[in-house]
């Protein structure tokens, strides 16, 4: 009799594992979406002990009809339903992440531009980082990138636990970040305990390795322009920060071409000494009249003689010097601060930062018919800013008819409708001439806050950054 007992105890038991079995294989497999190996180890064990258990059940005499059957019923209904509910919340709790950032910086925040730029992911891209320990917060930053898309992968490798994994990306050293998307590869960055996974380079990268096309930038040379890469006064850095962001930049001596190359996404006069011919003025004239897109940087005591071109557009340079005697005093007062920007998607994300402009001059404009003029960046009222007429004089002080009082425009977008086409150009824009001798001079706006975010429109932005802390050299052809 006792022996009898012991089995029917032994069959409870196996009862309970079997719904235990079967629940833990379902979430197992939900979980990791993935219903082989130790998913099926469970599930497989899982059904067959229930079913020989309702095999053995059934052969007993009535026994669907005894009470303690119908309470077990429910016992195991009850169970069966707990562990579902249980496995759902895993499985939605595993899948699907809510995460929200309490800084008052948004320091684990993407920036708008990569969000936007991860979330069109047509195709799988994966990140590979070649590095025997994990960082912690470069983890955290691919897993935000990771959450915007699924076509978004990263996997961190030991290249000396697979050699033969590093020998196909070509790693020298520890630490190398490479992107993947179809067949092309492309190296990131080499992160170190010093140096951390940056989303800026990332986005860049990510950027180049899906865009179908790389745009071109036309520099105008032959009037004493400032050289692309060589020589003194080269706008070196300007040219890297537009090779990062997938642009290729290019010279264009219009002198030896009548028009400017159809496959430009926006051509750069930067800091011309000399005047431009006439056939290249009309060259440029046409381009903007096709749609093109132009970024004007003018000195002061410089005429490119582009007037004819700018009377069409409303704009006169004024040919005075901007200065700010209320700025900052180791910059000098030749060196206006701006902290107020137009409403325009060149200014859009400055928010309430700095940026300043060596050598500046003023700008006029006036109305013109199907011409939308925009101020972008405008100096602190007068008597804090004017235009400086006496240029040679050591003191500065304001003549009352020959300078003119601030607040002074030292950059303006403009966009002209073509036909029934909606076809902008900033053009022309015009601000002073980035001097590339160093970081404060190399561009027209090195902003010293800490989250201007310049605007990714191409049509409207030469360079379209997708970094939230942009480096000052990209400003150069995102402002006037």
């Amino acid at each position: 009799m006792n022996t009898i007992i012991a089995k029917k105890k032994l069959w409870k038991y196996l009862f309970l594992l079997g719904p235990f079995l079967l629940a833990a294989g379902l979430t197992i497999g939900l979980v990791t979406e993935k219903w082989n190996g130790i998913a099926l180890a469970f599930i497989i064990p899982g059904i067959i002990v229930v079913g020989f258990w309702l095999i053995w059940q059934n052969q007993q005499s009535n026994w669907w009809g005894r009470r303690s059957t119908q309470a077990g019923t429910n016992a195991l209904v009850g169970t069966l339903a707990m562990l579902v509910i249980v496995g759902l919340i895993n499985f939605l709790g595993t899948r699907y992440h809510l995460r929200t950032d309490l800084t008052e910086t948004r320091l684990f925040t993407l920036a708008p531009q990569s969000r936007e730029l991860v979330r069109s992911l047509k195709q799988p891209v994966k990140v590979w980082v070649f590095q025997g320990a994990q960082n912690s917060l470069d983890r955290e930053l691919l897993e935000n990138y990771q959450q915007q898309n699924p076509n978004f992968k990263f996997e961190y490798v030991d290249p000396q636990a697979k050699p033969g994994l590093a020998e196909k990306f070509g790693v020298k050293n520890q630490g190398e970040v490479y992107l993947e998307s179809q067949n092309r590869k492309q190296l990131v960055q080499v992160v170190s305990e010093s140096d951390r996974l940056s989303e800026v380079k990332l986005t860049n990268r990510l950027q180049q390795i899906t865009s179908l096309s790389q745009p071109k930038v036309y520099f105008v040379q032959g009037h004493g322009e400032h050289l692309l890469s060589q020589g003194d006064g080269a706008m070196s850095q300007a040219v890297q920060a537009l090779g990062d962001k997938n642009y290729i930049a290019s010279p264009l001596n219009l002198a030896e071409k009548s028009t400017v190359p159809e496959d430009a996404a926006v051509v750069v006069i930067a800091g011309s000494r000399r005047a431009l011919f006439e056939s290249e003025v009309t060259a440029l004239q046409n381009y903007l009249n096709k749609g093109g897109n132009l970024l004007l940087m003018t000195d002061p005591n410089s005429d490119p003689k582009l007037d004819n071109l700018l009377v069409s557009w409303g704009v006169k340079l004024d040919n005075r010097l901007a200065v700010d005697v209320a700025g900052i005093e180791a910059l000098g007062p030749a060196v206006p601060i701006v902290t107020e920007y137009g409403k325009h998607p060149i200014t859009k994300d400055f928010r309430n930062g700095i940026s300043f402009y060596p050598l500046a001059r003023a700008i006029e404009t006036t109305p013109v018919s199907g011409v939308e003029a925009t101020p972008l960046l405008l100096t602190k009222p007068y008597p804090k800013s004017w235009a400086e007429s006496d240029q040679k004089s050591e003191k500065l002080v304001f003549h009352p008819g020959r300078d003119l009082k601030g607040p002074l425009t030292l950059g303006v977008a403009l966009t002209k409708k073509l036909g029934n086409t909606n076809t902008s150009n900033p053009t022309p824009t015009t601000s002073p001439t980035p001097q590339p001798t160093n970081k404060a001079s190399t561009n027209p706006t090195p902003t010293t806050s800490p989250t201007p975010q310049p605007t990714t429109k191409a049509s409207t932005n030469p360079t379209p950054t997708t970094s939230p802390t942009p480096q000052p050299t990209t400003k150069a052809s995102t402002n006037p």
